[in-house]
């Protein structure tokens, strides 16, 4: 079966999750409608060529429910021939969305699309009161844990420390603040416009400026020494441990986000017979999980790349969602990735995270630095609940 490539992939800025937010006015489908306007528009494919369409979504409740992602190709004025799901794996949904579409893509030889969506401004992050973590009982036989604990579980195991946090999440907040001075998310990034024509968002406003690890290290933590209970049972779940380091706080975890993402995938012979241009092409990709709740990003990156038959060292730039600052360390860590190809522009700590648009919004900005620094491969991974995680290896040698 032949891989799939991608056409073009582009995101909203991200804006702040609070009605003081640029994109609150916005319902989810208006947003996610206006980006698939602004990819048909930019790429000017015949709707009804499409395949089918895989959208992520976390909160599936109230102005997400529904198939959101149906609803927003309908608004859109999409061709109503063209499918569509709405997935949620967690925070690693809008990357496995990408990673089904290429799938339908070669499938069927023609176009799919994929993209994701969250408006955590408007729906809160578990509103849908899944049992998962409204039921404690539900919670515990599942092993169900916050991620910030779960976070300060494995710095505690491979003795992360606050000031290691610290110091990472600085060095992606002054890197984010960068990349929008110097205009680096210019190209895949499209301004959200109100239905009167006002522009809403033009770029991430999420950045939090000058924020050092001084400023970070006076920040309180999460959770404190006992965690309400959930320290015990932890410890009694993992009896190598004696105790549990807490380092994680507002400043050193990714901050909650509006935004939206799409990304148009085609097979190579399906893309030159309708006059498309692919950007890179998707040579792998796999998904993992993780005992305890703990991050499955690495697991899922080492299964990609073997299956991409490249070793880390071939990976010309890692686009990972910082899932909190100890399991982002680890990541770099086990795997041996050099800080200076890891989220060179920052990533979720600094610009934001809308749960089931962020994995798709990850193969935006690794594109478009793959392309501004004339490089070949690029891996994204992102890990959410439960250790559920994914990765896609892209080659831009198409």
């Amino acid at each position: 079966m032949s891989q799939a490539v991608i056409i073009d992939a582009i995101r909203t800025p991200r804006a702040i999750a609070k009605d003081t937010g640029a994109l609150h006015s916005l319902t989810p489908i208006d947003l996610l409608a206006g980006v698939l306007q602004a990819m048909q528009k930019r790429q000017a494919f015949d709707t009804k060529d499409i395949a089918d369409a895989v959208f992520g979504c976390v909160t599936q409740t109230g102005e997400q429910g529904g198939n959101i992602g149906k609803a927003a190709l309908a608004i859109a004025g999409w061709d109503k021939s063209v499918p569509a799901v709405t997935i949620n794996r967690y925070c690693a949904s809008g990357l496995t969305a990408v990673n089904l579409a290429s799938m339908q893509a070669t499938a069927a030889d023609g176009l799919a699309l994929a993209g994701g969506v969250e408006m955590m401004s408007r729906v809160a992050m578990l509103s849908d009161k899944a049992p998962l973590y409204s039921d404690p009982a539900t919670s515990q036989a599942a092993q169900f844990f916050p991620l910030p604990l779960t976070a300060d579980v494995l710095a505690t195991r491979e003795g992360i420390t606050r000031a290691d946090c610290d110091a990472y999440a600085a060095l992606s907040q002054a890197r984010a603040a960068a990349a929008i001075d110097s205009g680096r998310f210019a190209k895949s990034q499209v301004p959200v416009v109100a239905k009167d024509g006002r522009v809403l968002l033009e770029r991430d406003e999420t950045v939090r400026r000058g924020n050092t690890v001084e400023k970070l290290a006076s920040m309180k933590t999460v959770y404190e020494t006992g965690a309400g209970g959930l320290d015990a049972m932890i410890l009694e779940l993992n009896p190598d441990l004696t105790s549990v380091s807490h380092v994680h706080t507002a400043g050193n975890a990714p901050c909650m986000a509006d935004g939206a993402a799409v990304a148009l995938l085609a097979t190579a012979a399906s893309a030159k017979q309708l006059g498309l241009l692919p950007r890179a092409r998707i040579i792998a990709h796999a998904d993992a999980g993780a005992a305890g709740g703990l991050s499955g990003d690495g697991e899922a990156t080492r299964k990609a790349l073997a299956r991409a038959k490249l070793r880390i060292d071939d990976i010309d730039l890692f686009e990972v969602r910082d899932s909190f600052a100890a399991p982002t360390l680890s990541y770099m860590r086990t795997l041996g990735v050099p800080v200076e190809k890891f989220n060179v522009n920052g990533s979720s700590i600094a610009l934001g995270h809308p749960l089931g648009a962020t994995g798709c919004m990850l193969i935006s900005t690794l594109l478009d630095e793959l392309e501004r620094r004339n490089l070949r491969y690029g891996l994204a991974a992102i890990t959410g609940a439960m250790g559920i995680a994914t990765a896609t290896v892209i080659d831009r040698d198409c």
